[in-house]
């Protein structure tokens, strides 16, 4: 059974970043999506009905509050999964399941019914998502995740760069995307999961005291850019 676990997350500038990527990597490995030192891409498409309830929910600072987005790595197909993340506080609980590229299309094209024919609650739950309050795709999110990864904790951290919204599309698989960065460049998000506890040599390593901890959430970084930037 999965539990929630902790999530904390603060902007580091350049300099703390090359200093922490330097220190974790000395005790911790890098995740398996990895295909370079710098990580690897993340590209989410998030869901939200037309008066944007999430987008509202996150900004009224919502105790409890959802999120389900599709999401791909290294541009590829070859692995797509459906996520729901519920947030409790700094509490996360994420779920995920796989659909297929014509799955995928089928979402786009608002044919919905073969989510049913799955067995795990959460395609039956994303149906009532997407029926109930008519939810639409609103902006597919982009940036690069360095992650490293221990057992002791379950811990988690990651750096994730380049922070950037596609302007052209709400398609994953858009032969000519075009992007835009929305931190000021070289603003990285440092995240650190864990379950229980988080280790101490771990938080020594990345002197956490040391940094602000910050609300941050990329969806709506990300949203509102879009907002500004579509004058919608």
């Amino acid at each position: 059974m999965k539990r929630f676990r902790h999530e904390l997350k603060y902007f580091i500038n350049e300099q703390d970043y090359h200093t922490l990527r330097e220190r974790i990597a000395t005790i911790l490995k890098q995740d398996e999506h990895s295909v370079s030192r710098d990580g690897y891409l993340i590209r989410s498409l998030y869901f939200d009905n037309v008066y944007d309830h999430d987008l509202i929910q996150k900004n009224s600072g919502i105790f409890r509050r959802k999120k389900f987005r599709i999401r791909t790595y290294n541009y590829s197909d070859a692995v797509i999964r459906l996520e729901k993340k519920n947030r409790q506080g700094e509490y996360i609980l994420k779920s995920s399941v796989a659909i297929t590229r014509e799955e995928y299309e089928q979402i786009l094209d608002w044919e919905y019914d073969f989510l049913l024919e799955k067995t795990e609650p959460l395609y039956h739950e994303f149906y009532s998502y997407l029926t109930g309050t008519i939810m639409r795709p609103r902006v597919i999110v982009d940036y690069v995740r360095e992650a490293y990864v221990g057992s002791l904790g379950n811990v988690r951290v990651t750096f994730d760069k380049e922070l950037s919204f596609v302007t052209n599309s709400v398609d994953l698989f858009e032969q000519n995307p075009v992007s835009e960065e929305v931190l000021d460049y070289p603003k990285t998000i440092l995240e650190v999961k864990y379950d229980e506890f988080l280790p101490d040599y771990i938080r020594q390593v990345l002197q956490l005291h040391t940094h602000q901890r910050s609300a941050i959430s990329k969806y709506v970084h990300c949203r509102m850019a879009s907002i500004q930037y579509h004058g919608i």
